[in-house]
């Protein structure tokens, strides 16, 4: 196998999201919203003695630790991006943060729970009105919190490069430019709308046991939702354990054999495809019956590849 060398140009590896920085601003304004309305929820649970209400609290508290903490990767991130310490830049950065926030989140996940069964079965007296009051009030502020994030929840782009160097390298300009999510700010998304969710248990709950006398709700709540945290810490922690695992995209690898093999010219001995930032893939590609140059020219249209090595042979 020779790979097929061109002239080195200087390049850098940026593969931040489009939106970078408009991101890290929202998360901020996100952390002060959340971390405010965590203190409060936490207190007045322990002062009602709601369960749904301090499963409530803990789960927003783990939200502004995870949020704080992907404010602190956002930072870093656009800090280093251009350090050559880094082969493919800082993209992953933000799937490090989620990763452990999911870890501490899920251990929170299994507190709430074990708590809220105790108080099943030792119930205990709860001031309703003033719990009830306080869980709309957090629910307001999920609600304020997914509207602030909700803007830079969507499909973005980033400029790509044209530049050649060292095995055939290329980084992609294309007519259109990547589409792709920054998993770091849907991550926080997500999760506020889970905390959303566990506010309008904590209502439903709340609301019932003044009602009727259910006070049984009130910790049913809190298990549904220590549940709701769970299922939301394995879902990030699979996701980001893909990206940090370098875990082959199937889609671009399939659609990259599609146009190299397709017409029937060419056979691939050896492929690697994997995500290197939000909104990039990197690919190496080992080709027999090709130039290098006709290689790059049929994966154009693979717009997610921002970084590709080319070996002919």
């Amino acid at each position: 196998m020779t790979a097929v060398t061109a002239p080195p140009h200087q390049h850098d590896h940026v593969f931040l999201a489009a939106d970078h920085d408009a991101n890290a601003r929202r998360t901020l304004w996100v952390v002060a919203l959340t971390a405010v309305m965590m203190v409060v929820e936490i207190l007045a649970g322990w002062w009602t003695g709601s369960m749904a209400l301090l499963a409530d609290g803990f789960h927003m508290a783990t939200h502004a630790g995870a949020l704080a903490v992907a404010a602190a990767a956002y930072a870093y991130a656009r800090k280093h991006a251009t350090s050559a310490r880094y082969s493919f830049g800082t993209g992953k950065v933000g799937d490090l943060s989620g990763f452990a926030s999911a870890l501490v989140l899920a251990v929170i996940a299994i507190g709430v729970g074990v708590e809220s069964v105790r108080r099943l079965f030792e119930p205990s007296s709860i001031a309703f009105m003033e719990a009830i009051v306080i869980a709309v009030v957090g629910l307001a502020v999920n609600l304020a919190s997914a509207a602030l994030l909700s803007g830079g929840h969507h499909h973005g782009h980033h400029h790509g490069h044209d530049h050649h160097h060292g095995h055939d390298h290329a980084h992609h300009d294309h007519a259109h430019h990547g589409h792709g999510h920054d998993n770091n700010l849907r991550s926080a998304y997500m999760h506020v709308l889970a905390d959303a969710l566990t506010s309008v248990l904590a209502i439903v709950a709340l609301v019932a046991g003044r009602q009727f006398g259910w006070t049984w709700l009130d910790p049913i709540m809190g298990v549904v939702g220590a549940v709701v945290i769970g299922r939301w810490a394995i879902g990030l922690m699979r996701d980001t354990a893909a990206v940090l695992l370098d875990t082959t995209d199937d889609h671009v690898a399939e659609e990259v054999r599609e146009l190299v093999e397709g017409p029937g010219d060419a056979r691939i001995l050896d492929l690697h495809v994997w995500k290197v930032g939000p909104q990039a893939h990197a690919a190496i590609v080992s080709v027999a019956g090709l130039t290098a140059e006709a290689v790059r020219g049929r994966l154009v249209p693979v717009h997610e590849l921002r970084h590709l090595t080319v070996e002919v042979g």
